[in-house]
Parts: C-alpha cells; structure tokens; sequence
C-alpha cells in the first residue's frame, strides 16, 4: 500500500516531465517571456503566443465561479438549514443527475439557449454587435457546471457542524440567519475555501463545453461580450491538425504543460492558505 501511494504521487511529476520533454523543442527558438507575453498566433510563420489564450482562460474561469459561488453558497445553507425534508427529498437527486451529466450536453445546451439570448436579447444593450459566442457565455455554462459539485461540497460541510452550536447561538438570541451567518458558515469556512480551489480547478480544465460556446478567437477579451480561445479548447480543437508544421505539437504540448503547472501552483498555493487559515479558526 505503502508503494502503490508513493506511485500515485509520483504519477504527477512523470505527468509533469512528459509534458516538458514534448514541448521543449518550442524552447530552443523561443523564450519563456515571448511565449507568454505574446499575443501573436501565427503557427505559419512559427510564432506562438499564448498570451490570448490565457486571458481567455482566465476570463471564463473567473466569470464562472463568480456566478456559481454566491448561488450554490445560499442554495446549500437553505437545503440544510430550511428546507423541508420533502424538497431535500427531490432537489439532492437532481443535483446528482445535474453532477452526471456529460460536459457536451451542457455544451449544446449553451449554444442552443445562451447564444441566442445573449446574442439577440443581452449583447445589443451594452455592445454594436455581439454573435453570442463570448466569455459571458462561456461563463455561464462552466458556472452551470461546477454549481453541483459546489452544492454538494457545502452541504456536506454545513451538515457536518454539530447541532449543539445551532442550538447554542439561537438560545444567546441569535435568529436562524444569524446562526447561520456567524456559526455555520465562520465553522466552515476553511472547508468552503477548499471547495473553491476544488471548482476553480476543475473549471480551468473544462474543454468541450467551453469549446462550443466561446468563439475560439485567438484575441485578449476587453469585455464580457468578446470572444475568447481558452487553452483547453486550444489543444481540443487543434492537436492532430497541422502537426506537420515546425514547433506545433511542441506549442500544444507548452499549453498543456501551462495548465498543468497553474492547476498544481494553484493548489499548492491553496494549501498553504488554508493551513494557515485552519490555525486560525482553531
């Protein structure tokens, strides 16, 4: 048992050096800096600049768990602290059907419903012309996405505080708003930051839904209303096309290597955070 844990932890870094031995011919004509910080994608002429790409990711991620967090947040303290038996009864297994669902369904479901509104309804309010296909909408289905698992991360950490706390504020005076207020959600709160990371990371890799609702312009989003290229929809839609030309499997293999190293920073960083906060809240 003790080999087969040292080998799953090992599988990260052997993920890890594959991925830069595939991309390091990419290094030989090009610089770090220059391929993060550039913004010219030509593949043609051999320049990769991954700068769009990134923007874009980071665009939809963050429009994403703006949108999720507040909504799963209320939606877990109202299922665990007042809703009745009888709605728990039907919403938990929608929540799972919700979870189960293939990343291709909620996909078509962005380009067939949240296109068109944004499109034709929103877009034209704030914007001269929008195709719908944008990071708002890219936004709103990942949101859609990761709001189940934020669900049932928050209710199992909401049901794992004690009664006797609740019983203990609401006997001090406390309403049910304020108990859940400044006991549930101050108890949990460390556990809730770790299901953030969780969603976020689990968001940055999303490929296939994000793919069809977001464009695939290789630009840097000014605006919610712009198109974007996230870097897994880059390697999705490109990787086994055009793989003839110089450097460009080495450049799909650096996007792959980028998520990976800011997936694992970001966890890292993560932890120590949460570390230190669970001192905190000793």
């Amino acid at each position: 048992m003790f080999f087969l844990t040292i080998a799953t932890l090992l599988l990260v870094f052997v993920m890890g050096i594959g991925l830069y031995l595939k991309s390091a011919p990419i290094f030989e004509e090009h610089s770090l800096r220059e391929l993060l910080f550039s913004s010219n994608w030509k593949p043609l002429r051999n320049e990769f600049g991954f700068l769009p790409f990134l923007m874009g990711t980071l665009w939809v991620t963050g429009l994403a768990i703006l949108i999720a967090l507040p909504i799963s947040l209320l939606t877990a303290v109202y299922l665990t602290e007042y809703a009745r038996p009888v709605v728990r009864k039907y919403v938990f297994p929608a929540l799972d059907i919700l979870a189960g669902l293939p990343s291709v369904i909620y996909g078509v479901w962005g380009t067939l419903l949240i296109v068109p509104v944004i499109s034709e309804w929103l877009a034209p309010r704030f914007v001269e012309f929008s195709a719908g296909y944008t990071v708002l909408a890219g936004g709103i289905v990942l949101g859609v996405m990761i709001l189940p698992l934020l669900v049932s991360l928050f209710i199992e950490l909401f049901t794992s505080v004690p009664d006797e706390l609740r019983d203990a504020s609401t006997s001090l005076g406390a309403t049910k708003w304020q108990t859940s207020k400044f006991v549930l959600l101050r108890k949990t709160f460390p556990g809730i930051l770790a299901a953030v990371v969780l969603a976020i990371s689990r968001a940055f890799g999303e490929t296939i839904a994000v793919l069809m609702v977001c464009g695939n312009l290789p630009q840097v989003p000014g605006s919610v209303f712009d198109a974007c290229y996230p870097l897994p929809a880059l390697i999705a839609n490109n990787y086994g096309e055009m793989l003839s030309l110089p450097n460009y499997e080495a450049a799909l293999m650096f996007a792959a290597l980028i998520l990976f190293t800011v997936v694992l920073l970001f966890n890292l960083i993560s932890r120590i955070v949460l570390y230190r906060i669970e001192k905190t809240f000793r």
